[in-house]
């Protein structure tokens, strides 16, 4: 019997895996004998991404593709399933998160609002749609993973189309999860504490929001990109076979505390 975390012969897709959680999800399912395909706006950074990733044996590849654009996400899933030949999970990730530069909620514009919906809410539901669409005709079941946030359900000032776009993405999750099931595909959502990433050290590391924040967090520390390994690999692999519509928070206890 192979391990029930044994990834070889998986075909994942990773949106916004070229940095940050995104890269921790799919260096995890890389290094469990998973081929990944990573998504990202930004084509060096994704190159880099993917030459990192090789490393682990398996096959990678690095496609740039915009999200927020529909055309974008139908050429780019078929490209992944022409590619690899399958889709065995997809974890859709990418978002934008704009916390040190929001303007108060009352200086606000729809245009802001709806800049971020496209890319965090549309932008996940689109890359859930295309993966379900090929899932289904491919016949194997699969497993799609929508990554929200903390934001999704406690309240951060200047945070509103975020946490909006965030709690979206849990009722998203559930329903997927019943409409699916019968295909044997599961849908599943993390919810993300503070985690390091490129965009977010430089905010961290700020006193006014580290001598708030960690205090609040039982382990003491900020999360890393390498601890969202575990649970990519747990929610691609056999191992969760009869895990879906969960929320799953992993915040380091800062919801508890």
């Amino acid at each position: 019997m192979t391990h029930p975390l044994d990834l070889t012969g998986h075909v994942t897709l990773v949106t916004g895996g070229n940095s940050g959680v995104g890269f921790g999800m799919a260096e995890g399912l890389a290094r469990a004998g998973a081929d990944v395909c990573i998504w990202g706006r930004n084509a060096e950074r994704s190159q880099a991404a993917a030459e990192r990733l090789a490393e682990h044996g398996h096959r990678v590849a690095a496609h740039e593709v915009d999200i927020s654009d529909e055309d974008a996400v139908v050429n780019g899933m078929t490209r992944v399933v022409g590619e690899f030949g399958r889709l065995d999970s997809c974890f859709a990730n990418a978002a934008l998160a704009n916390a040190m530069t929001n303007p108060r909620f009352l200086d606000s514009t729809l245009q802001q609002w709806r800049a971020l919906m496209r890319i965090d809410l549309d932008g996940s539901y689109l890359t859930a749609r295309e993966a379900a669409r090929h899932m289904v005709d491919l016949g194997n079941g699969g497993s799609i993973v929508l990554t929200s946030s903390i934001a999704a359900i406690f309240g951060a000032p200047r945070e509103q189309a975020y946490a909006a776009a965030k709690a979206g993405l849990l009722g998203l999750t559930r329903s997927l999860a019943v409409e699916f099931g019968r295909y044997g595909i599961r849908a599943n959502a993390l919810l993300p504490g503070w985690t390091r990433s490129g965009v977010f050290d430089q905010w961290l590391e700020n006193p006014a929001i580290s001598e708030k924040i960690l205090p609040r967090i039982p382990l003491k520390r900020w999360g890393a990109p390498d601890d969202w390994a575990g649970i990519a690999i747990y929610l691609a692999s056999p191992a969760s076979s009869f895990h879906t519509g969960d929320c799953m928070r992993i915040d380091g206890g800062y919801g508890i505390f």
